[in-house]
């Protein structure tokens, strides 16, 4: 541990040469930030927990499994994945009768929950039984039984003895009004509630037989973790999972299984590429300031300094400046993370019960990580002038090497094949396979950048030099000066190029999906009218809408997900699927909506038989004859069979399959969408929203651009730390210049010829980075598009040239200003 302490040498070493450490604390500083901040998105995943609102004073709860278990391989590979359900998974109500005879029972209620209509409205319905958890009571009036229905006492409205007709999932219906009732604390919810009688809830709901849960109540005395053993043996084999403390929340809000999906991965998967390129980033920048003292450790070596004195050294200088960088960077890392956090909230992908979760684990990881990144970084770079002998340093010291250790060529040169390789693989693979290569490819392509830069940086100088050699002296100056120093300019390239290859690929992969998305939508949707409702269209809108003067076809869409197996070997997974139930048949949907179809036929959707998008058919390796083992919404496990493959999945629904095969599985029984072909726009404006073609593409596309929000956030944090990054490496390049500009000075060059060198070479530095990330992106994005829409990436012009622009921009203001300053002195 001795070796780490900070000795003289170091803390001279950080006093006298500030601005080579300055870069490096400010390039820890931001490693510390993103990972810190992503470390608690991760954390905060991993622990997320909603405390019961409706199951309060139910202390045991029994609800089926909201996860769909995909089982992969076999014995020492066997591998299982739990992705959460689109939809509520539901049990057996009879189970309610098992958990009453427990011992210490006193109560078990079959929980339901479902949506109703009433006239334009949507109320929330429950069986009148869940009063005994939930505390509503009646004001007036008696329970429900069959055909009557509970209001809640609004002062306005129906009153008891009144009759109300409401929509369910078995239609449209009267029912007579037996009393009023408070909604309790576990009814909070948002709109109207209404109560049924408990033997008629699961047929109104649409799932005859099943609970959405089953509460428990104790009776005094009970304890709940013995009750929970008990009502866990009563129920054992029926697939049912028991709950106490915050495992209720979970039952009674689903969107907690999404957000600890959404945060697990933006922590883990996102965060794990962020970490390794600020961690690389760093590393460079560590790497670049230890090599900036080189001829400071060949005048140790000359004078009688150790190699192990000189490995102190720089082990002490690391042990000085990273865990400080560390702490400062983990404070705009927990603000960082608070910010991203609010920003899903707001958006509903959390549940407003969750809480950002900031402890040590994080932080210390994070202060780690750059410490270790400093250590290693540096022994890496003080390696070769701590060993070789002290004439042979000074001579190195005095010019720079002309190419890299043999070790570091074989490295990069394996990365580049190896990415080479990963394109041709992408290329030829389609769906999530394409998308799984090509995120190695911009990974290797950037490591090869990384462990080629001087030979790269040579290659560009030479480039670009040839330009700059028919200019003027300065333009000259600056070929000249780029081809010398190519280490000095991989510095500066290396973080342009990541910045550039990251930021495309993330922004122009969504602007790619969501172009053919649109236009797939806009030539898939042939219907003259398009009938929307946010809460659901009447029950029966599609009827009442076909028997409408001059409709020719009418069909509603009951939209969802399901979840499908692809994949290929051992490597499979559960891939959500957006889907649509059509109220019509095959024939009636074909004149309303143009799926252009590639093999099979529409005519055969029905029960058992789907049909389905062509990248997905890929994916899961299937076609028309086949059989597609799938996951409904509610986790029920089918095979139907593959009756039609079509093209525009992306953009319309990538599983198309009969309504009355999906209305089960669902919570809502209320179509969303209704397609018609003919008729008058007037006589369907009871139904819900009216617009054309045209105008229902616009709405779908624009709730398409709010979901690219975490693609773009993703683009900016790691585009922004990369820039940032790079702006620091040239910073630190032109500050340690300042004995070279001051010579040009004395030779007779003036403050402006030095100045429009340096912007030269700036400009060589940007427009190299730019197009080195161009072509990582470009590599990246070409097989994955391919894959994923069957088209080339779609590149917004102006998107790309503010990209290139800013790069520019950057590189020209992060040489100006330090060069004024290194001038002026």
């Amino acid at each position: 541990m001795r070796s780490f302490v900070p000795n003289g040498l170091a803390r001279a070493a950080v006093r006298f040469k500030p601005a080579s450490f300055a870069g490096t604390f400010v390039a820890l500083m931001m490693s510390a930030l993103i990972v810190s901040a992503c470390g608690i998105l991760l954390e905060t995943g991993v622990r997320a927990s909603v405390p019961p609102e409706r199951y309060a004073k139910a202390p045991v709860v029994a609800a089926a499994d909201q996860y769909a278990r995909f089982v992969t391989g076999s014995g020492d590979s066997r591998s299982e994945s739990a992705d959460p359900l689109p939809d509520t998974a539901r049990v057996d109500a009879a189970l309610a009768e098992k958990a009453a005879r427990v011992h210490g029972v006193e109560a078990a209620v079959p929980d339901f929950t479902f949506p109703v209509r009433q006239g334009d409205s949507v109320l929330t319905g429950h069986g009148w039984g869940s009063h005994a958890f939930t505390g509503a009571v009646l004001t007036s009036g008696v329970a429900p039984r069959t055909g009557e229905v509970v209001l809640a006492a609004s002062g306005e409205g129906a009153d008891v003895g009144d009759t109300v007709t409401l929509e369910t999932a078995i239609g449209r219906a009267d029912f007579r009004v037996s009393g009023l009732a408070k909604a309790g604390s576990g009814d909070a919810v948002e709109g109207a509630v209404a109560w049924f009688a408990d033997a008629r809830s699961p047929a109104l709901a649409g799932h005859p037989g099943k609970a959405d849960a089953i509460a428990v109540l104790a009776k005094d005395g009970t304890d709940a973790d013995v009750l929970a053993a008990g009502v866990k043996k009563a129920l054992a084999g029926s697939g049912a999972e028991v709950h106490t403390g915050d495992g209720r929340g979970a039952v009674e809000d689903r969107g907690l299984g999404y957000a600890k999906e959404m945060l697990t991965g933006l922590g883990g998967s996102f965060g794990g590429i962020a970490a390794t390129v600020a961690v690389f980033t760093a590393s460079g920048t560590v790497a670049l300031s230890v090599a900036q003292r080189a001829r400071e450790f060949a005048l140790l070596r000359a004078v009688g300094a150790t190699p192990r004195q000189i490995r102190r050294a720089v082990a002490a200088e690391a042990v000085l400046v990273a865990p400080l960088a560390g702490l400062l960077g983990c404070l705009p890392g927990i603000g960082l993370a608070h910010w991203w956090f609010g920003q899903l909230k707001d958006r509903g992908a959390i549940p407003d019960a969750v809480e950002l979760q900031v402890s040590w684990i994080p932080l210390l990881v994070a202060v780690g990580t750059g410490l270790l990144t400093a250590l290693g970084a540096g022994w890496a770079a003080g390696r070769r002038p701590s060993k070789i002998k002290p004439g042979q340093a000074l001579a190195e010291a005095s010019v720079e090497r002309l190419r890299p250790g043999v070790i570091r060529i074989l490295l990069g040169l394996g990365a580049l094949v190896g990415g080479g390789f990963l394109t041709v693989v992408a290329a030829r693979s389609a769906g999530d396979d394409a998308a799984n290569a090509a995120l190695g490819v911009v990974m290797l392509f950037m490591l090869a950048v990384a462990l080629l830069g001087p030979l790269v940086a040579r290659l560009c100088a030479a480039l670009f030099g040839l330009a700059l050699s028919a200019g003027d002296a300065s333009a000259s100056l600056a070929a000249a000066n780029s081809r010398t120093n190519a280490r000095r300019l991989a510095s500066a390239i290396t973080p342009i190029v990541l910045a550039m290859a990251f930021a495309s690929t993330l922004v122009f992969m969504h602007t790619s999906e969501s172009h053919v998305a649109a236009e797939q939508l806009r030539a898939g949707v042939t219907a003259d009218h398009v009938v929307t409702d946010p809460a659901g269209l009447p029950i029966d809108a599609a009827a009442r809408a076909a028997r409408a003067p001059g409709v020719d076809a009418a069909v509603g869409l009951l939209e969802t997900q399901v979840l499908v197996p692809v994949g290929s070997g051992g490597d499979r997974w559960l891939q959500g699927s957006s889907t649509q139930g059509i109220s019509g048949s095959g024939e009636q949907l074909a004149r309303v909506q143009d799926l252009d179809v590639r093999g099979g036929s529409l005519d055969r959707v029905g029960k058992g038989r789907i049909a389905i998008d062509k990248t997905l058919a890929t994916s899961a390796k299937v076609g028309v004859g086949d059989k597609l083992p799938l996951y409904l919404p509610d986790g029920t496990r089918t095979d139907p069979e593959v009756v039609a493959v079509y093209g525009r999945g992306l953009g319309l629904a990538a599983v198309t399959m009969d309504r009355a095969s999906l209305a089960p599985h669902v919570t809502s029984p209320f179509d969303s969408t209704l397609l018609i072909r003919g008729g008058n726009a007037k006589a369907f404006a009871s139904l819900g929203k009216v617009t054309d073609a045209s105008g229902y593409a616009v709405e779908q596309n624009t709730d398409r651009e709010l979901n690219a929000w975490a693609n773009y956030t993703m683009a900016a944090v790691l585009g922004g730390f990369a820039a940032v990054a790079a702006a620091n490496t040239l910073v630190m390049t032109v500050l340690d210049r300042r004995r070279e500009l001051g010579t040009l000075r004395l030779i007779g060059s003036t403050r402006r010829q030095v100045m429009r060198m340096l912007r030269w070479e700036g400009l060589l530095v940007a427009l190299a980075g730019v197009a080195l990330g161009t072509a990582i992106a470009a590599a990246t994005l070409i097989p994955m598009m391919r894959g994923l829409t069957g088209e080339g990436p779609y590149v917004p012009p102006l998107v790309y040239s503010a990209f290139a622009g800013g790069a520019v921009a950057l590189g020209l203001v992060a040489v100006t200003l330090p060069a004024r300053l290194a001038l002026r002195r």
